[in-house]
């Protein structure tokens, strides 16, 4: 009875969408207040109803009831337990319930949350999420029921893929929904302001944290997914501009573009009708990536490979919700007009160029993703865009961001005098070039123009983030840190970790090593001063796979470093083989091995690599989202004082 229930749920949640959506927006309509306030009741009763029947789909996986035709599909009974659990959002229709689960949240959260927002924004808002929840529970009851049942039964399931048997697949989706999902209240604020005509700085403040929340768990999901790659895939690579992985990062980027964008409506009163276009954008591109990795056209290892029929539901919601929205931002973008003239020498001037770089670079990113798909569609033969592209197009764009970041960070609002600029530039200059020269000598690497470069840039970033602490530190001491907003510390640790990222990036892309070789026990190889020693290959036993084993010593001028443990695993349920390479890591370097296919004579092939600086790579996505929850949680963006704020600021409605 438990599929039954969790059903049952679902068809109930789709009749409290409809009421979500109809009342809310007729007491808009009407002003009658008892009808708006029927939108936050039913946000949370959707949320415990998909709630329940995400629950129902757990239980059945923990149970292996293998009568409900998803969890035979996506489970085994010699699955550990956690995997069952990260089964539910293993393949496509559980995946759909999860991402249910992530828009119900955060429809319920903006209802609990919002009680001090004017109560026709937050019915609006409400409604446009409750039309969302509509569009995706149709395409899960029509096209994606994870409670259907098969008959017969079968003895046991097909198994969890392989690839998703991993520790990071556990949260990275979870958290990669949150970011993509959480857009959606960017999405609906946006479209509140369409309808309401109010677009000032309390409506900024309002949105605000809602997009840095959604922007953090992005930041979060795309940096645990690549680390995943790393790790899982045995390739020893964090990025190859597979679509799928393209399709988060363009609402990323986007949504970097509108947390700047916001920040400049909100301080200035400008760029009004361009943040509310970048947070449909964001939202639009989230839903494109829905519909690549679920529409069966890619061929990836992160996609959904499903009936096309379910492509052309969404494409067709895409549609529906992109038409509708940008015809309402047709129709009523030409009323919220700018508070302010525009500096090219001052903060908002240089965020403006920044979200002109970072729109650029999403466009760059979206033509090479879908390129080939409108080439194969028009039967013009089949292409392929990979990193040879995105690298020649998208990296030059890094190098002006870099310094846009730099420069946004210590100018001030409005216009900024020349002078001052420059002594406020100089040092951190003359440090950037300095380091950028050194820290080749750093890793014992020769010296490239190219990466002598990229960490000036990076060490240009990173100085630059740490002046505005710098200068209250020396103006107030450690008074002036503590009393320091979580806003500018947010802004400070973000910048710091994109500095981190910028030079953990060029160093592994510039001075990786690697080498394809073939070892018997005893034998060993040399790869940049370190010693590959195999010491043997053994049998390994796990709760659902079989494994080969390798014990390989590293060594460097004779003193030991570590003792790595490659896999070879067969999946005893599919028969699958996976590698699961074994990496050391330091701060400084990573040492990686991945073991390949048995030869003759007991010898195995293995790839090696040394890594310079990859650690920086995870640590500087980890930073920049510690930095989005020092934003986000900043107490201008209390309610409560915003709704004081709002009162006092001149020209609230523009309509």
């Amino acid at each position: 009875m438990i599929p039954e229930l969790g059903h049952f749920a679902m068809l109930a949640a789709f009749a409290v969408a409809v009421i979500q959506f109809v009342v809310p927006f007729a007491g808009t309509w009407k002003r009658e207040t008892r009808w708006m306030a029927v939108g936050a009741s039913a946000a949370q009763a959707q949320f415990a109803l998909i709630l329940i029947a995400y629950a129902c789909l757990t239980w059945a996986f923990v149970e292996r009831d293998w009568s409900v035709a998803y969890v035979a599909a996506n489970a085994h009974s010699q699955l550990p337990l956690m995997y069952r659990i990260s089964a539910v959002w293993g393949a496509h229709e559980g995946s759909m319930l999860l991402w249910m689960l992530m828009l119900t949240g955060w429809g319920a959260a903006v209802s609990v949350f919002s009680r001090s927002l004017p109560r026709d924004v937050q019915a609006q808002v409400l409604a446009v999420l409750g039309a969302l929840c509509i569009g995706f529970l149709l395409f899960m009851l029509l096209t994606s029921n994870p409670f259907e049942r098969h008959f017969p039964v079968p003895e046991d399931g097909r198994d969890l893929n392989p690839l998703l048997q991993d520790p990071g697949l556990v949260v990275h989706p979870p958290l990669l929904y949150m970011g993509y999902v959480g857009f959606s209240v960017a999405f609906a604020f946006a479209i509140a302001a369409l309808i309401g005509g109010r677009m000032d700085a309390a409506w900024a403040r309002w949105t605000r944290p809602w997009t840095t929340s959604a922007w953090l768990f992005l930041t979060l999901g795309i940096t645990l997914g690549s680390w995943w790659a790393y790790h899982e895939l045995g390739w020893g690579g964090w990025w190859f501009w597979d679509p799928v992985e393209n399709a988060s990062f363009l609402p990323w980027l986007v949504g970097t573009a509108l947390i700047h964008s916001l920040a400049v409506s909100e301080k200035r009163g400008l760029l009004k009708s361009w943040t509310v276009l970048l947070a449909i954008l964001a939202f639009a591109l989230s839903l494109l990536g829905t519909f690549l990795v679920r529409s069966g056209i890619l061929v990836s290892v992160h996609a959904f490979a499903t009936d096309p029929a379910r492509g052309v539901f969404i494409l067709a919601f895409l549609g529906i919700v992109l038409g509708i929205a940008f015809s309402l931002y047709a129709w009523r973008a030409h009323r919220f007009v700018a508070d302010g003239e525009l500096a090219l020498l001052s903060r908002e001037g240089l965020l403006l160029l920044n979200n002109v770089f970072l729109v650029i670079a999403a466009a760059a990113v979206l033509i090479g993703t879908l390129y080939p798909l409108i080439v194969d569609a028009l039967g013009l033969g089949k292409i392929s865009v990979g990193p040879p592209y995105f690298n020649a197009v998208f990296l030059p764009l890094t190098a002006p961001l870099a310094v846009l970041i730099g420069l946004a960070s210590v100018i001030g609002w409005k216009r900024a005098g020349r002078s001052e600029v420059l002594r406020r530039l100089r040092w951190p200059a003359v440090l950037a070039v300095v380091g950028g020269l050194a820290l080749p000598w750093l890793v014992e690497q020769k010296l490239l123009l190219v990466a002598a470069a990229g960490g000036m840039l990076a060490l240009w970033a990173m100085l630059m983030a740490l002046e505005e602490p710098w200068r209250r530190w020396r103006a107030r001491g450690a008074a002036g840190l503590t009393q320091m907003p979580r806003g500018i510390w947010g802004m400070t640790l973000a910048h710091f970790g994109i500095g981190l990222w910028v030079l953990g990036v060029t160093f592994v892309s510039l001075y990786s090593i690697e080498r394809d070789v073939r070892l018997g026990p005893g034998q060993s190889t040399d790869l940049a001063d370190y010693r590959f020693e195999l010491l043997r290959v053994e049998p390994f036993s796990g709760p659902n796979y079989d494994a080969d084993r390798a014990v390989v010593e590293i060594t460097r001028d004779g003193r030991h470093i570590a003792e790595l443990y490659p896999e070879k695993r067969l999946y005893r349920a599919q028969g699958s083989v996976m590698t699961d390479a074994a990496v050391e890591h330091s701060p400084l370097r990573d040492l990686y091995v991945a073991l390949a296919e048995p030869l003759d004579n007991g010898e195995w092939a293995m790839r090696v690599y040394v890594k310079p600086m990859m650690r920086l790579v995870w640590l500087g996505g980890v930073l920049m989202a510690l930095g989005g929850v020092l934003s986000a949680s900043d107490r201008r963006y209390r309610l409560a004082r915003m709704l004081r704020e709002s009162a006092t600021v001149p020209g609230g409605a523009t309509a």
